[in-house]
């Protein structure tokens, strides 16, 4: 995958207080940084709870001058957060930062391919 200058992924989770919760997250985060270009940069913003939330990751990366930014939230399904949300602060980014070109994909878990692998690891425990 080759991507230009100035690109960026953000996985964005919920966040919670124990800082434990965010451990697959970053495992998610490391593992995308070495399989994709190295121009592309590869973070975790959370909704609550923790840092960087994505408000202030977007400020950071305006300051390096990226101008894409994909967003994917890492959660199982399309809920509240996602539907609703997580659309609306990308509207108010997008209004703050409109050199960014922001792209917002589905919730992680709506993949197939996520769910299988999901029903995968499951199967393995009976």
């Amino acid at each position: 995958m080759s991507s230009a200058p100035g690109t960026a992924l953000i996985l964005f989770a919920h966040g919670a207080r124990d800082p434990r919760w965010a451990e697959p997250v970053e495992r998610i985060q490391q593992l995308l940084a070495m399989s994709v270009d190295p121009a592309v940069l590869v973070y975790a913003a959370f909704l609550e709870f923790m840092s960087p939330t994505l408000p202030e990751l977007v400020a950071q990366l305006a300051l390096q001058q990226i101008i894409h930014i994909t967003v994917v939230p890492i959660f199982l399904g399309q809920g509240g957060h996602v539907r609703n949300d997580l659309p609306q602060l990308i509207r108010e980014l997008q209004s703050r930062y409109p050199q960014i070109q922001f792209k917002l994909a589905p919730a992680v878990g709506e993949d197939p391919d996520v769910l299988a692998a999901i029903a995968d690891a499951c199967m393995r425990h009976l």
